[in-house]
């Protein structure tokens, strides 16, 4: 079904995505380094949650500690969701963020692999958070 206010290239891109995080100040360190080295920019501000907006597309992603979370924790291997994968940029990009990111609370995985963990001509970094939200950073070039 199409909305008469929604331009046709935009139908069936993401909206948002909404990661509902078990401990809200925690996340927003370590997200919001991140997502600010990816040129994402702080949007909308509210009582245990955050959005933030990329200046070149109009999905948005919203961190969230909600009251109605249950109390299991997140587990990427779990049905659900897995990973966020990001266009990071060049090689020496996704090399410096891979360098800075343990002092904002992210952590390497797959490091005797990296950074080809997912194959010989693939070039990222693997990294999880404090609460074992995994985000892969794409080198685009």
């Amino acid at each position: 079904m199409t909305d008469e206010h929604t331009p046709q290239r935009m139908i069936g891109t993401l909206h948002h995505l909404e990661l509902w995080v078990p401990d809200f100040a925690r996340a927003a360190r370590s997200w919001g380094w991140l997502l600010a080295e990816l040129g994402y920019a702080q949007d909308q501000t509210w009582a245990n949650a955050v959005s933030w907006k990329h200046p070149q597309n109009d999905a948005y992603l919203v961190l969230e500690q909600s009251p109605d979370m249950h109390a299991i924790p997140h587990d990427r291997h779990r049905p659900g969701l897995n990973h966020l994968a990001f266009h990071a940029g060049d090689r020496a990009m996704v090399d410096r963020l891979t360098t800075e990111s343990g002092a904002h609370g992210w952590t390497l995985l797959f490091a005797d692999r990296h950074p080809h963990a997912g194959g010989p001509d693939h070039y990222a970094a693997y990294l999880a958070d404090e609460d074992g939200f995994e985000v892969e950073l794409v080198a685009t070039s």
